[in-house]
């Protein structure tokens, strides 16, 4: 080609990727169908909102202990060895469910320590499958299999939650049995993936690494506002961790419908996302930011005020969606803010946020849906979310007022 550009049929020629997008739809909709069978399993066991937001909580704690290991392990052992190992102890998990819903011997207990465990290779998994992807495919092709990756995970999180419901509804075991399936063909397809290579040696993480990337996100008043509307606006958002709840008692849905409500943000996601390909956000970056996660708390309150399955679906879908547009901006912000020379150090801790967000969204969730209901809880969630993104309008006034993306200057420091 003389022209510059890449034939469309060029990602679907190179193998590595595709059998590591294979990997990734067949996890990620393992890993669904087995969050859908432990929330569910768990409410049945013990009818507490507490345990639902706990299991949230338990997910969070290897997240923030590992994320230094994490990235010392990727940068120096075979990435895809990490990422089988992972999908390893997901199979693992899943035995223990499925053999303990056969036995009838499953417990609160015994849950909490299938989600820690769960948790820890999660914390390996994402991180490591990220660093891996570059290897897979040539540099000019990268950023359509990055958004080609991302189609598997928002496929595999519609289809997942809503499989797994209806397996369930015929054999609970069954789903556990799938899911072993499931993580063993994708541990089968990242075997077959051709060594991309061993990471170069870098020097080891140190503290004085770590605190360098925080000392120049608390210096950027657009990164510091960014990772942290995101941080909290999920924080009080975090309805997902209590839809167990809205399925059995109050929109009396059963395991099906518990599937369809875990699936509707996703689908608005991925018809958002398809929307964004075409018709990128281009001006007025910040109030559109800041509108979008108004959006996201009013949805909030909708799915909590609802008692028609229907309605809250859609409610689920429209916050999936504007959550979406969100995502793109902040994420974008974040590249284009950040100096190549700083973007690793700033990554990690963006990466950081925004996982621990969702685990302690599901905990603060529970934790209030205990003491004041389900839908008091996502109420106040809501709420929450819309006086969070006021506050942060007024404590982050050049955010507010960006207009285009623009990419920072290594060489220059930004005015604060």
């Amino acid at each position: 080609m003389t022209d510059g550009v890449t034939p469309a049929p060029a990602l679907l020629q190179q193998r590595p990727f595709i059998l590591f997008w294979l990997s990734r739809l067949c996890a990620t909709m393992g890993y669904q169908m087995l969050a859908i069978t432990i929330g569910w399993t768990i409410y049945e066991l013990t009818n507490s909102a507490l345990d639902l937001g706990l299991v949230g909580l338990i997910q969070f704690v290897p997240a923030v202990v590992l994320t230094l290991a994490v990235g010392h392990a990727a940068d120096r052992y075979d990435r895809r060895t990490i990422v089988r190992i992972a999908h390893g102890t997901y199979v693992v998990s899943a035995l223990i469910i499925a053999g303990g819903l056969f036995a009838g011997a499953l417990s609160r207990e015994l849950l909490f320590a299938v989600v820690f465990l769960i948790g820890c290779a999660r914390a390996f998994e994402l991180p490591t499958a990220h660093a891996l992807v570059p290897a897979l495919v040539p540099a000019v092709l990268l950023p359509r299999a990055v958004a080609a990756w991302t189609s598997a995970n928002q496929v595999a999180v519609i289809s997942g939650p809503a499989l797994g419901g209806l397996i369930y509804l015929y054999s609970p075991v069954l789903v556990g049995v799938t899911c072993v399936i499931l993580f063993t063909a994708s541990i089968i397809f990242i075997t077959l993936i051709q060594a991309p290579g061993r990471p170069a040696d870098r020097e080891p993480p140190t503290l004085a690494s770590v605190l360098a990337g925080f000392h120049y996100i608390r210096t950027r008043p657009r990164l510091l506002g960014v990772i942290t509307l995101d941080l909290f606006v999920v924080v009080m958002g975090g309805a997902t961790a209590l839809l167990p709840i809205f399925a059995k008692d109050i929109l009396d849905v059963g395991p099906l419908g518990l599937g369809l409500l875990r699936s509707a943000p996703a689908v608005g996601a991925l018809v958002t996302a398809a929307y964004l390909s075409r018709f990128p956000v281009e001006r007025h970056i910040g109030i559109k930011m800041f509108a979008v996660s108004a959006v996201y708390g009013l949805t909030t309150i909708v799915f909590g005020l609802s008692t028609s399955f229907p309605l809250s679906l859609v409610a689920l879908a429209l916050l999936g969606g504007f959550d979406a547009i969100s995502v793109v901006i902040r994420f974008t912000l974040v590249q284009l803010e950040t100096p190549d020379t700083m973007r690793g150090r700033v990554g990690a801790i963006n990466y950081l946020f925004v996982g621990s967000s969702n685990t302690l969204g599901e905990f603060r969730a529970g934790a209030m849906a205990a003491g004041f209901g389900a839908a008091a809880s996502v109420l106040l969630g809501g709420v929450g979310a819309l006086a969070v993104v006021g506050l942060w309008m007024l404590m982050f006034p050049d955010l507010r007022r960006v207009d285009r993306f623009e990419v920072a200057e290594p060489n220059k420091e930004r005015r604060a």
